[in-house]
């Protein structure tokens, strides 16, 4: 199975694929509410406000695996996400990221290599994938701000391959 026809639930219960976002850029983070790197959803928000009438958007998906750091339903992180943060971009229902029952999803993400060469597991909250049209990977750990110049630098060339 190809990444894009991986099916994911998004927020509202319906059933979608990366190919739903075939023309975007997106940007994949697992998130997490209750995280020391929780404050990375205001900058992704300002990602999506930048880029988004370019075709790009990030793609949120909730994961409890790291601590306990979002233990809320589904309910509950929309509505801190909006209220906390003014989240606009999408968000999906919770994802296991690692172990045996990682989502098929981050099955095909993790093995992409990150800057340093290496793949494998998420190593926490707010890691990213950015996927270009084109499906190409490009991973950040979780440290990489979402407004730090590698990740910037990396959604300006994919949208300008796409346009």
């Amino acid at each position: 199975m190809s990444l894009r026809d991986i099916p994911l639930t998004d927020a509202s219960g319906q059933t979608v694929t990366l190919a739903d976002y075939a023309d975007q850029v997106v940007l994949i983070v697992n998130v997490a509410s209750k995280c020391g790197l929780t404050v990375q959803y205001g900058a992704l928000e300002e990602l999506q406000k930048t880029y988004a009438a370019r075709g790009f958007t990030v793609l949120g998906f909730p994961c409890n695996q790291f601590k306990g750091q979002e233990p809320g339903s589904l309910e509950e992180i929309l509505d801190f996400c909006s209220t906390t943060y003014g989240v606009t971009f999408p968000l999906f229902d919770k994802v296991e990221v690692n172990g045996a029952d990682r989502h098929p999803l981050y099955a095909l993400l993790t093995e992409t290599a990150d800057a340093d060469g290496v793949a494998g597991d998420v190593g926490w909250n707010f890691e990213k994938f950015l996927v270009t049209p084109s499906g190409e990977v490009h991973r950040f750990r979780p440290a990489t701000v979402p407004d730090a110049p590698e990740i910037i630098d990396a959604i300006e060339g994919a949208l300008s391959v796409a346009a």
